[in-house]
Formats: structure tokens, sequence, C-alpha cells
């Protein structure tokens, strides 16, 4: 069982790239070969989705996007949400009736070169990798269609 407060079923997906299209892909603690972008659930109901991807983005890789911050102009939401099931072995961090989550995507230009610090609790490598090569490498299908639509946001 999930130690603290259970998981709201509503996150964010925010996808890190360069102006060259290479995206930052983040290995799970919890899953192998598990490469993906930077997800987080909201941690209050009526949390901003802005301020969860601010938060998520400088929790998992040290990037710090928030107001008042060099990079915040580059965070950029698409408008576009996706709804998928829990999986079985993750449930357990939401409320018993809960098993889907809506996702909210986003992207966030960053300069090349950009450091990362990874959550050691969360992550064991990040890599960057060119956008197609960042969608083959997704475990979650959400994950690699956000990244397949990279180039029209980024244009």
């Amino acid at each position: 069982m999930r130690p603290g407060p259970l998981k709201i079923p509503v996150s964010v997906l925010v996808v890190i790239h360069t102006p060259a299209l290479d995206v930052l892909m983040i290995r799970r603690t919890d899953g192998g070969e598990h490469w993906q972008c930077v997800t987080g659930s909201r941690d209050a109901t009526d949390t901003d989705l802005h301020h969860t991807a601010w938060r998520e983005v400088g929790e998992e890789t040290g990037i710090a996007c928030g107001p008042g911050t060099e990079l915040h102009p580059g965070l950029l939401p698409w408008g576009l949400s996706n709804i998928y099931e829990i999986w079985p072995q993750w449930r357990h961090r939401y409320p018993p009736e809960v098993t889907h989550n809506t996702e909210h995507l986003f992207s966030l230009r960053v300069p090349a070169g950009t450091p990362v610090r990874l959550n050691p609790s969360e992550h064991t490598d990040y890599r960057w990798l060119p956008w197609r090569e960042a969608a083959d490498t997704c475990f979650s299908p959400s994950n690699a269609e956000a990244i397949l639509l990279l180039p029209q946001w980024a244009a």
C-alpha cells in the first residue's frame, strides 16, 4: 500500500524539448525500461494545472520553470487531454472507486544543454533523444502520442 495521501486522478504530462526537438526522457525506478516524459498528479483538487506542471518538472528534473524563471515563457499548455485506464498495479495509489485518470498535455522548451537533476526516488536515468526516437522508447501509448504531436506545438 502507498504511504501518504491517495492520488487525485488528474495529472499533467510535460514534453520537455530543445529547439531542435530533442526530448528529455526519464527512466522510472519502478519499471525496468519504462521511459517517459515528466508526469504527475495534482496535489489538491483546486491546484491549477500550470502549478502542477511547474512542480512536477522541478521535482523530477530539477529544471525550474515556474513564474519568475527564465524558462517560464517556454511552458505551453496544449489544451489537450487523455483519459486512460490506470494500470491495475498502480490503482492502490488512488481511491478505491477510481479506475481512470485524465492527463493534461504541456510542453516546455529549454535550451540545449539544460542541466538535469533527477529525483532518485522516482527516476534512475535520463537521456535526450530526437523526438521520433523518444516516442519509440515510451512505455505509455499516450506519452508516445504526445511526443509525436510535438512538432505541431513547437513551431
